[in-house]
């Protein structure tokens, strides 16, 4: 069975690989810029494109955050964890 710092070690690995090429690719850079500007800059961009966009950004991120803390939950009550680590009696 994976532990959990193994899966944390493959996702960081994973995020150094991938994450600095799909940065680069996905946001316009401009030399003169420092990042807040650029991404300023493009988040304009994205919303001039399709002003519902980031409307539906701000519904995915606020429903994925109830996704992981109603999973949290459900962890918690189906098994014992709060005993485990002390937290019940």
């Amino acid at each position: 069975m994976i532990g959990a710092i193994e899966l944390l070690m493959i996702a960081v690995i994973f995020g150094i690989i991938y994450g600095r090429d799909a940065i680069d690719r996905t946001f316009k850079k401009h030399p003169d810029e420092g990042v807040v500007e650029s991404f300023a800059d493009d988040l304009k961009g994205y919303y001039h494109d399709d002003p519902r966009r980031l409307i539906k950004l701000g519904v995915l991120i606020v429903s994925v955050l109830t996704f992981l803390g109603i999973l949290v939950y459900w962890v918690f009550t189906h098994y014992d964890i709060g005993k485990m680590i002390g937290l019940g009696q």
